[in-house]
């Protein structure tokens, strides 16, 4: 059967052998903007998860070296309260955040190379990163956040343990003053709390 309406008029076409089509919650997407939102927020959220779920799951012994050794360094120099820990904030948070009046010394937990000295490295804002060998291994020490004006050392420099770097401050994406302190093994992020609790000393 078919049904025509007059002329500048819409049109509905039946055909006679239309198939019904079941529709599901899965069959047919967002098309708000609430619904877009929500949907990458989920999406977002979930993303944030595996990447959490495959750091957590790498294995790794945090015992690089006799804990008191003076090779591996504590790196804020005066009393601090661990704020925010590794794997916080759905797993995005990739260091130990260690809230310390500002202006407190901040210094290089392990001896090494400077790979970076900026005052603006993106949301880290002032930051110092550190590359060395322990144990065969490659590790990399970030200090970010740190007082505009506190660098004391530069690309290519070699620092010891324990030298100072810099000053804790509040540079960057950061809403007070603390070090965010974070720690690579071959690349892999650790949980850089439990690596100084391991091996500083």
């Amino acid at each position: 059967m078919q049904r025509v309406a007059s002329e500048d008029a819409q049109s509905l076409i039946v055909a006679s052998d239309a198939t019904q089509t079941q529709l599901t919650r899965d069959s047919y997407s967002a098309t708000t903007p609430e619904e877009i939102d929500r949907r990458e927020a989920a999406e977002a959220a979930a993303s944030r998860a595996r990447a959490s779920e495959r750091v957590a799951l790498v294995p790794f012994d945090y015992s690089m070296v006799t804990p008191g050794s003076g090779i591996v360094r504590w790196p804020v120099g005066g009393p601090f309260t661990v704020t925010d820990r590794f794997g916080d904030r759905g797993g995005a948070h990739m260091g130990t955040d260690m809230a310390a009046a500002g202006g407190t010394p901040v210094y290089a937990s392990l001896g090494g190379v400077v790979s970076v000295s900026q005052d603006g490295y993106g949301a880290y804002g002032v930051t110092v990163m550190i590359e060395s060998v322990l144990n065969g291994q490659r590790v990399r020490t970030v200090y970010p956040h740190m007082q505009t004006g506190s660098r004391l050392v530069s690309v290519g420099q070699t620092v010891t343990a324990g030298q100072t770097v810099g000053l804790v401050g509040t540079t960057g994406r950061s809403t007070g003053n603390h070090l965010h302190f974070e720690v690579y093994i071959d690349e892999t992020a650790i949980d850089s709390l439990i690596w100084l609790q391991a091996n500083a000393g």
